[in-house]
């Protein structure tokens, strides 16, 4: 199918990485109704609600369930969605993990654990699915980032550290690749509801201080950042390089 709209995806292929729930499935779901096939990824199964949703929109769907602490499972990401779905036009890095502790007592295998999956993945698999893009002249790369790609945070040192490379993993991809068709951006959200934000959800104090902050005066949903991703995604966002695009209901600017 061949349209005008520059915000469809009709004939693109996506993979998102931990889109089984949250904010990737959001994505998946989001990139689905504007007409691309998706391959969704979860570490511990396939993500059969997400397909369901993708399938429903009349889109092609695939699961696969892969541990991406183990490098073995990066390539083979690649390969099935090419496999089973003939090319890979999109990749959202969005898979990521979060560990909380005082930096004195944070542990070796936390914090390699969390280099490895959130920074060190996203660039394999970029590298990766970047030589088929390069090799088609088009293609589209989301990193999803953090508001600590621009603050430190409390208690989460790695996970500071890994947002802030994938900021820089993000800018240095798109000054190479930006003349040959590929796009690199990222989006760094604000406080949205999920799993990896339920401990501050609950705790009644903190939420009210990041409630007090925000100018738009409600925590995010996945939706929100679901329709950023297809901007960035879409031909739309085609002079987009490089850029972090903050989603945070006015955080940042407060």
């Amino acid at each position: 199918m061949t349209t005008n709209n520059p915000f469809r995806l009709d004939g693109k292929v996506a993979l998102v990485t931990g889109s089984e729930r949250g904010i990737g499935a959001a994505i998946a779901t989001a990139l689905a109704a504007a007409g691309a096939d998706v391959a969704i990824h979860g570490k511990d199964g396939p993500g059969e609600e997400t397909m369901a949703a993708v399938q429903k929109l009349g889109r092609r769907a695939i699961g696969i369930a892969a541990d991406l602490s183990d490098r073995a499972a990066h390539p083979e990401l690649i390969r099935r969605t090419k496999a089973e779905l003939g090319r890979i036009d999109i990749l959202v890095n969005n898979a990521g993990l979060i560990r909380r502790a005082p930096a004195v007592e944070y542990s070796d295998e936390d914090w390699d654990l969390l280099l490895e999956v959130n920074l060190t993945c996203a660039f394999r698999l970029s590298r990766f699915a970047g030589k088929e893009m390069l090799e088609q002249g088009t293609g589209k790369i989301i990193n999803i980032a953090s508001l600590l790609a621009f603050q430190g945070g409390i208690l989460v040192p790695a996970y500071a550290a890994s947002k802030g490379g994938i900021a820089q993993l993000t800018k240095a991809l798109a000054n190479e690749w930006a003349a040959k068709g590929v796009n690199v951006n990222a989006i760094a959200p604000g406080y949205i509801a999920t799993d990896n934000t339920a401990a501050l959800r609950a705790d009644e104090t903190r939420s009210r201080q990041i409630l007090e902050r925000i100018p738009a005066g409600r925590w995010g949903e996945a939706s929100d950042i679901a329709g950023a991703a297809h901007f960035l995604c879409a031909e739309a966002s085609k002079y987009i390089h490089g850029h972090v695009l903050v989603v945070d209901g006015g955080w940042m600017g407060r």
